[in-house]
């Protein structure tokens, strides 16, 4: 019961980060973008879309190895 507990306050966790990163670049982007580069203000849930996809795009996916 204490490993099943653990895993579900642990994906809590990540679920509420991954929230959390998404509302921080919402507010950085409507305060910086449209007033630089003219660009438009974006949502919570395209926010969380953008981190998702730059997560998917730019995560390192290189092999090291221990030699």
């Amino acid at each position: 019961m204490n490993k099943f507990v653990l895993g579900c306050l642990t994906a809590l966790g990540f679920i509420g980060s991954f929230l959390l990163l998404g509302w921080t670049l919402m507010l950085l982007w409507n305060w910086l973008m449209p007033t630089i580069f003219g660009l438009p203000i974006i949502t919570f849930w395209q926010a969380v879309g953008l981190n998702l996809l730059s997560t998917i795009l730019f995560k390192s996916t290189s092999f090291k190895s221990n030699k």
